[in-house]
């Protein structure tokens, strides 16, 4: 039997540069290291990390500022870079130079208003960074059929590095066939593609394909999915608990192939088991062949579960015949008995039990069993169920360690990394101890007697199950109340009762705005319209300025000709200067209405942001344009309510008001 390692399997070039880079910050980190989102599809990888103190989040709020984030080799979109920046969070960025290269290609083409096609899936990390390059406004083509029917005339495509090169030139195919005019940067890895290509070679000439690494990486499932189509014995493999030893026994010819999130000592680890397990078959089989043979002679070993017949009882122990030279010796105190109960009680001659071997030689000749620690068997049972059910189960917090806690499940005792305690930032372990948490089973290795539990997963649980009423209860076009949380230079985000909606700063106010802040306040309640929802993305976007009308609609109830208005310099151009009334509604001062003499220069008589009377000349509602001048309002004008003081207007006499009135 022959294995062969196929050339360019394992770490790429940047997902090493991103390991190494995570690695050198846990051994500076402070305790507030986080990577966003699985640093590599690699469990291996990623759970080791998050031992070592760099915890997975999923959004930047969820981490304080001041933090540091790792930047993954898939790298992010534009706006989580101007969020990071926005909240004082320092970032480690560990993007590929690859996927720089295409966030630089895309940026520029959405500059110039090219249409940008990425050719990809439109779920991978990637992707979705890529596409935040151009505002999200890229197409993306995932399946040849995406392309048909294409929108536009024109168009600038680029690719997922790890997507295969004749899914990449079918898209392409479609494309041409419809004439679109095409400027083609093909960003697929040459690493990706050497991988894939030197893949393909080998498992042509293999009986079968072991493909390592984690079953969640886009270019393990790619190479996967190659091996496949010229070998039809192809293995996925995440590590050697995946190896089907059995079928690869079978064969002669094996080839090994991993992805580049796939660590070398994982690769090393595989192909050494199948070396000897497999090689050794011959002699594996003659050793187990004399096992058989000495199976009569030999006594049961620490740890083996053994049954037989009860052969003498009494308040401290049951004598128990296992068949061999030495007798089995059950104690009381490790059997669980309930208050008052006795082993008699339990027990009786010649009943048929099972029991855990403790110890082979109790030194009078005896071999110790143990019905308690047979139980923690039933108790492991319990867990791999709740872990395949995905079902919860309550634990007690017993021990604080370093990075988390040690929680108890009956006889059993697992982990909660620090992580996975709460769905809030935990700085200490402690305010947990003693707690009964539900939690769900995340890991199993039974064999080492591991297991790791997450109280987080079940908060995120119920909190889903909050989201899902609240989107259950709100539509489209719905007036309702929110709290402004946090802004950006694009919007404000506001709390809408557990889901949080996109206020755009277009859509704040009838007028233009600079920033968010400008007319909102962190905690302001305010009423929102629900513009759009898109449940499956998280996504609601709002509106304020629709809860009041618009200002076009409603002019003629509040402004005519000959009318004096106050209102503020917004905008200077050389034939004049724009005069905002009220947030939408913005009047032009023509330069010859400006003042009594000649202006040359408009900008010597007025200033942006000034406040200034002004006479409306004409209102134009159906282009909306409105004529003003200042040289018509009288030098001495004054508002009505700056008429007078206050104590002035209190002495007038009344006969003055009336006759004024009559006037």
């Amino acid at each position: 039997m022959e294995i062969i390692r196929a050339k360019n399997s394992g770490f790429c070039f940047g997902v090493r540069k991103a390991v190494e880079t995570a690695y050198e910050e846990t051994e500076k980190s402070d305790g507030n290291l986080y990577t966003h989102g699985q640093l590599i599809h690699n469990r291996d990888v990623t759970d080791e990390l998050e031992r070592k103190g760099a915890r997975i989040i999923e959004d930047l709020s969820e981490v304080p500022g001041g933090s540091t984030v790792i930047v993954r080799s898939h790298g992010e979109t534009k706006a989580f870079y101007q969020e990071a920046e926005q909240d004082g969070i320092r970032l480690v960025d560990t993007t590929c130079p690859f996927v720089s290269r295409i966030h630089d290609l895309v940026s520029e083409a959405h500059a110039q208003g090219k249409h940008v096609v990425i050719i990809g899936d439109p779920e991978h990390p990637e992707v979705i960074g890529t596409n935040g390059w151009c505002d999200d406004g890229a197409i993306v083509l995932h399946e040849p059929a995406d392309a048909d029917n294409f929108p536009y005339r024109s168009a600038f495509v680029v690719c997922q590095t790890t997507l295969r090169q004749a899914a990449f030139q079918e898209i392409i195919d479609r494309l041409e066939a419809q004439n679109v005019e095409l400027e083609i940067h093909n960003t697929i890895c040459n690493a990706t593609t050497e991988r894939q290509n030197a893949a393909a070679e080998l498992a042509k000439t293999c009986d079968a394909m072991v493909v390592i690494g984690g079953k969640n990486s886009s270019n393990t499932r790619k190479l996967y999915e190659i091996c496949r189509k010229y070998c039809p014995k192809t293995f996925f493999a995440e590590n050697i608990s995946d190896l089907p030893l059995k079928e690869l026994k079978k064969c002669i010819r094996i080839g090994v192939a991993a992805g580049a999130s796939t660590p070398e000592r994982t690769i090393k680890e595989v192909t050494t088991v199948m070396s000897d397990n497999i090689t050794n078959e011959t002699a594996n089989s003659m050793e187990a062949f004399m096992d058989e043979i000495d199976a009569s002679l030999r006594l049961p070993h620490s740890g083996e579960i053994v049954t037989g017949k009860v052969d003498q009882v009494n308040d401290d122990e049951v004598i128990v015949n296992l068949g061999c030279k030495k007798d089995g010796i059950l104690t009381a105190r490790e059997v669980t008995l309930e208050e008052g109960q006795t082993l008699t009680d339990m027990f009786h001659v010649g009943d048929e039990i099972q029991a855990k071997v403790i110890k082979t030689d109790d030194n009078d000749g005896g071999i110790l069993l143990s019905k308690k620690r047979l139980e923690v068997n039933k108790h492991w049972d319990e867990i791999n169920e709740a872990l395949e059910n995905k079902s919860n189960i309550e634990v007690k917090v017993v021990r604080v360690v370093k990075g988390g806690v040690i929680a108890a499940y009956k006889e059993v005792s697992g982990f909660i990394p620090l992580s996975q305690l709460s769905n809030r930032y935990v700085e200490s372990a402690d305010e947990f101890m003693g707690q009964v948490l539900t939690v769900k089973v995340s890991r199993v290795d039974q064999r080492r007697g591991r297991a790791v539990f997450s109280h987080k997963a079940v908060l995120a649980e119920e909190r889903q199950k909050k989201l899902d009423q609240i989107w259950d209860t709100l539509k489209v076009d719905d007036i309702v109340e929110g709290t402004v949380m946090r802004f950006t230079d694009y919007g404000a985000f506001v709390d809408l009762g557990g889901i949080d909606g996109l206020l755009h700063i277009s859509e704040i106010s009838w007028g233009k705005l600079k920033h968010p802040d400008e007319v909102l306040s962190i905690g302001q309640k305010i009423n929102v319209k629900i513009l759009n929802m898109n449940r499956e993305k998280g996504k609601i976007s709002l509106g304020l300025k629709q809860t009041t009308p618009e200002p076009w609609s409603v002019i003629n109830d509040t402004y005519h000709v000959d009318q004096i208005v106050k209102g503020k310099v917004v905008q200077l151009k050389e034939y004049g200067a724009f005069v905002e009334l009220k947030p939408g509604l913005d009047g032009l001062v023509h330069i010859s209405e400006v003042a009594n003499k000649h202006v040359n220069n408009i900008s010597d008589e007025l200033t942006l942001g000034q406040e200034v009377y002004t006479k409306i000349l004409d209102i134009d509602t159906n282009r909306r344009r409105i004529s003003l001048s200042m040289k018509q309002v009288p030098e001495d004008y004054q508002p009505e309510d700056e008429e007078a003081p206050a104590e002035a207007e209190a002495e007038a006499p009344a006969e003055e008001e009336t006759a004024e009135d009559a006037e």
